[in-house]
């Protein structure tokens, strides 16, 4: 039976690679599979899913406005496993449409991404998969402390915590640092 699953942790945890590496296994069993990451994150490239450790890989694109059933249902041939990196962009209806790919299909969707922002608040995409997913898993990372970093902070152009702003800002080890939450709470002034 196909699930939906959703990795997720903070920056810098390794989602990516961990993506990349399935999808590598899947298709060295001379597999299909779909790959799927956020237009909005052309940090890599467009339609490409990049991994800090330098390994990348094109995929599809999704945007707010895509209709995943529908790309997925109409892949030819069609895929033994869909990856989606950045997965905390999708909307609660993309969810549901991963949700039935699983379920109408029968064929496993591997969701990676942010549970939270850097106000501590959850996406609306995460909030979806982890309401909706039928397996959850953490990929850890660690604070500075060394506690596992459960959280992040997005600098300002000074390079202190900010708590305003877009939810979404793409960006990386420049923009945003992964923290345990009592670290978190000291950069954020809590």
């Amino acid at each position: 039976m196909a699930k939906l699953y959703f990795h997720y942790s903070t920056m810098n945890a390794g989602k990516s690679t961990l993506l990349l590496q399935a999808a590598y296994n899947y298709r060295e069993r001379g597999m299909e599979v779909l790959l799927l990451t956020a237009a909005l994150d052309d940090r890599a490239g467009m339609g490409r899913i990049g991994s800090r450790i330098g390994i990348a890989q094109a995929a599809a694109t999704f945007d707010s406005g895509s209709d995943l059933w529908g790309v997925i249902a109409e892949c030819a041939p069609r895929p033994a496993c869909v990856f989606l990196d950045e997965a905390q962009f999708l909307t609660p209806d993309q969810v549901w449409q991963l949700a039935r790919v699983a379920d109408d299909l029968g064929i496993p969707v591997m969701c990676y991404g942010l549970r939270v922002d850097f106000r501590g608040e959850l996406f609306p995409g995460s909030a979806a998969l982890l309401a909706l997913a039928d397996d959850l898993r953490e990929v850890r990372t660690i604070c500075h402390c060394g506690r596992k970093a459960t959280m992040v902070i997005r600098r300002d152009a000074t390079g202190h915590a900010t708590a305003t702003g877009a939810q979404v800002q793409v960006g990386g080890n420049e923009t945003y640092v992964s923290l345990c939450r009592r670290h978190w709470r000291a950069a954020m002034g809590n």
